[in-house]
């Protein structure tokens, strides 16, 4: 009988209740697996496991015998349902050790904030005979590197996004750029578009989506379609040359339907084109109730540019915010191309910006008509040039919270084109 291959790969292991119950969405794993992508990484598997100590041990030996790493995520808190650094260690039969150098960084984070710590944080002090600290900077959980067996290396994080992550770059990067695991290096860019539907984009793009380096895979969202662009390389000079001949090729055949990538938004692209051109917005909103003014202030420094914004739900409040006319909301509706550019007039004259949007629409469930249906939506752009107001046909059948988002996102993207014929 051939002898068993040997462990290879990296696995994620997420350990917490709350994960399994759905409470919390386990973006950890998501995160650390763009991670080990960039990084060239083998990565084949991902669980999760509650807070149960025979259950995480059983699962930590599993992986050792299949796996060169372990990830863990969870569990290195100071309450009793915190059994990830106890249940490795017993999964090996090691003993815990209290390390000085931890308890003092405890109690050291914890008097800066005015607080004594309990006896039950110093279990946080604890890790396995022979294993390394991983330090954690913001938080006061440590985590560990620790190769229990030969061939075999835990890295414990914490559950929390923000000290997990700067765990990992001051300390995994590092040990995985030594350890001579990567398999060359892969970097990634994500497209992201607007007006177009994932498979008319994939039609389009067909002979892109075949190819092998880089690949190019779509993901579609409430309006939205991003393409992620993968290069695999030996250097980081020639995953970048590849994967921006392949961003140039898709920007050239989409054209304005790719507004931007990576991290940028629609908000965060309109509210820069509109700092360049040293301008100004508002907005005037019905049917997203506040929803477009909220993306646009969720971008850091919008308010150079973001004047405010009116919430008109009411036709009363529409009339004596915004000036639209009772005549014009008696003889064509709140939801239409007449209201929708008079709330953008009016809100554009009130606060004396330079651009306006408005939305006014029937985001349901109820309130629909043969003639307005649930999910239509007028939407005004107006601005040095003019004011204009388009309808937007959403559906029925995708919910409120569907029509809401997507008319945020589409109002955008019309100042956004609009902007761009400006320049």
């Amino acid at each position: 009988m051939a002898d068993a291959s040997p462990p290879s790969g990296v696995e994620i292991l997420c350990i917490g209740t709350e994960l399994l119950l759905g409470n919390i969405v386990n973006g950890n794993a998501r995160w650390l697996a763009e991670q080990l992508a960039a990084l060239g990484l083998p990565h084949f598997r991902q669980t999760v496991v509650g807070d149960n100590r025979d259950r995480l041990i059983a699962e930590v030996q599993a992986i050792s015998r299949r796996s060169r790493v372990l990830i863990t995520t969870g569990g290195l808190g100071p309450t009793p349902d915190d059994l990830t650094t106890e249940a490795i260690a017993a999964a090996f039969s090691t003993p815990l050790d209290e390390r000085p150098e931890v308890w003092d960084d405890i109690t050291t984070k914890a008097r800066s904030r005015g607080r004594t710590p309990g006896a039950e944080t110093r279990r946080q002090a604890l890790l396995p005979c022979g294993a390394d600290v991983l330090p954690n900077i913001t938080g006061t959980a440590p985590g560990m590197i620790w190769s229990p067996i030969e061939g075999f290396t835990v890295l414990t994080f914490p559950g929390v996004p923000s000290e997990m992550r700067s765990m990992w770059q001051a300390t995994a990067v590092p040990w995985f750029q030594r350890s001579g695991l990567s398999k060359g290096l892969f970097n990634s860019r994500l497209l992201r578009f607007w007006g177009i539907g994932e498979s008319t984009l994939a039609e389009q793009l067909h002979d892109l989506l075949d190819q092998s380096n880089p690949t190019v895979a779509p993901y579609a969202g409430r309006g939205e379609v991003k393409l992620r662009v993968t290069a695999h390389a030996t250097s980081e000079a020639e995953s970048l040359r590849l994967l921006d001949a392949t961003e140039a090729e898709l920007r050239q055949r989409t054209g304005s339907l790719c507004f931007g990538c990576d991290d940028q938004s629609l908000a965060s692209v309109v509210l820069e084109h509109l700092r360049k051109q040293q301008q100004t917005l508002s907005v005037a909103e019905s049917c997203t109730g506040g929803g477009l003014g909220a993306e646009l202030t969720a971008i850091p420094g919008s308010s150079d540019v973001l004047l405010g914004g009116v919430i008109a739900y009411s036709n009363a409040l529409k009339q004596r915010l915004l000036g639209v006319s009772a005549e014009l909301l008696e003889q064509f509706g709140a939801v239409s191309d007449p209201v929708a550019q008079a709330m953008a007039e009016g809100v554009r004259r009130v606060t004396e910006s330079d651009w306006s949007m408005a939305v006014t629409g029937i985001a349901g469930p109820g309130g629909g008509s043969a003639e307005k249906p649930v999910g239509l939506v007028y939407i005004a752009v107006a601005g040095p040039d003019g004011c204009f107001s388009q309808p937007i046909r959403l559906g029925e059948t995708r919910g409120r919270d569907w029509v809401q988002t997507v008319s945020v996102g589409e109002a955008l993207n019309r100042l956004r084109l609009r902007l761009m014929e400006a320049v």
